[in-house]
């Protein structure tokens, strides 16, 4: 059985495609509470301490490169 997601955030938003979303699954193990869904049914599962470093490293600028225009 899964556990039931608190949302959290839509990334994009500006459609009807089935953005990206961020939940909290409270009742899961602490290693997958954090679930990010996609717009093709996916899901990656993580800790908060994994959410912390991947924010962590979005703030000090690891994805520029990837993010900048060619």
């Amino acid at each position: 059985m899964e556990p039931a997601l608190r949302h959290v955030a839509t990334f994009c938003g500006q459609c009807n495609c089935g953005c990206p979303e961020l939940y909290v699954a409270e009742d899961a193990p602490a290693e997958r509470r954090i679930v990010i869904t996609d717009d093709f049914g996916q899901k990656i599962e993580m800790s908060a301490g994994q959410l912390a470093v991947l924010v962590a490293d979005i703030k000090a600028g690891v994805l520029d490169e990837v993010l900048a225009p060619a």
